[in-house]
């Protein structure tokens, strides 16, 4: 029985090229705190993730550089499995 891709070497690579580009968020556009790592990385909600911009519930492939990008931990759990972007919203409800 085959394990989880997300743990072998080629996912890893993956993550370590992408954080190093140093890029900000795709989907809010603010700054990432790649300063973050370890235990203090899977508690932060601004940590670097890997985001796939075609979700792999939707066809996006896994392990295609085309399809990485840097993200919150916060905006790619908030973003779930859609491929469009939210609408902006108002500061409150009028």
């Amino acid at each position: 029985m085959a394990g989880n891709p997300r743990n072998g070497r080629p996912y890893r690579t993956l993550c370590v090229q992408q954080r190093a580009l140093g890029l900000p968020c795709w989907w809010c556009g603010h700054e990432i705190d790649y300063t973050l790592t370890g235990y203090a990385a899977q508690r932060s909600r601004w940590a670097f993730t890997l985001d796939h911009a075609i979700p792999l519930t939707r066809g996006g492939d896994l392990l295609d550089p085309a399809n990485a990008r840097s993200a919150h931990r916060k905006c790619n759990s908030a973003r779930g499995n859609r491929i469009t972007q939210p609408q902006p919203r108002a500061s409150r409800r009028w």
